[in-house]
């Protein structure tokens, strides 16, 4: 009789145990699909208008002149959202942060607003982990990357990559932040890995805004090679070392 009512005892210790696991993994899937759908609405009804309004220079620009010192922080707050909606593209933003602040305060500004959004992701990433990495990437863009958090000059090659122009800047910041670096070492790599792209497009956005359309076709032009240059040398990397 004793034997049975240990073995019911253990029988519904093992049901608790089962519950409670599954609990948790509600309770840490939930967190992610209700980031994911705001997410999804975010890019839908603010980040597909926003990309086009931003697409459209001077209109911006007049808009954020009528706008006067909530221009400057209501455009910060775009640049923010796009790196942290990672799928928004943002060259466009860039490019209408030049052309209506200038090359100087554009870049700035678009750089500070940079930081923030990368500081916000890197949080994001350690407090989550892998399930919302790959709400957002797909596995075989994030395997791509495994030599990076397994070799030894790992801070110096994130480094590298993130400086090198069109390379995917948002899904190195989503997957730097899977490593164990330390997180003022991640901001400085994703804010100083940026600066060779925005600073390109914020002097052709300037360019194009003073109507320097010359100098404005030679800066994309450029910009345009380099980033092809980039992604070629950045896929060549990945699969050279995915070989070894």
């Amino acid at each position: 009789m004793e034997k049975c009512q240990n073995s019911d005892i253990m029988t519904n210790m093992k049901k608790k145990d089962e519950l409670t696991q599954k609990q948790q993994k509600i309770f840490a899937i939930v967190p992610i699909a209700l980031f994911a759908t705001l997410f999804l609405f975010i890019c839908t009804v603010i980040g597909v208008p926003m990309v086009r309004f931003a697409s459209e220079p001077e209109k911006f620009r007049i808009w954020v002149k009528e706008c006067g010192i909530f221009g400057p922080i209501a455009y910060i707050g775009m640049v923010i959202l796009q790196v942290i909606a990672a799928v928004i593209p943002g060259e466009p933003l860039e490019i209408a942060g030049g052309y209506a602040f200038g090359a100087v305060n554009g870049t700035l500004l678009c750089l500070l607003a940079s930081s923030v959004g990368s500081i916000i992701v890197l949080y994001l990433v350690r407090r989550f982990g892998m399930r919302l990495v790959t709400a957002f990437f797909p596995q075989s863009k994030l395997q791509n990357l495994r030599f990076l958090q397994s070799s030894p000059k790992r801070t110096l090659l994130f480094l590298l990559v993130f400086m090198i122009p069109g390379t995917p800047k948002d899904l190195l910041c989503y997957f730097i932040g899977l490593t164990d670096i330390k997180l003022p070492v991640l901001f400085i790599i994703c804010s100083v890995g940026r600066i060779p792209s925005v600073v390109t497009s914020t002097i052709g956005g300037d360019a194009l805004g003073t109507k320097s359309y010359l100098f404005a076709v030679v800066i994309f032009a450029a910009a345009f090679l380099i980033s092809v240059t980039g992604l070629i040398i950045y896929n060549s990397i990945c699969k050279r070392h995915n070989k070894e």
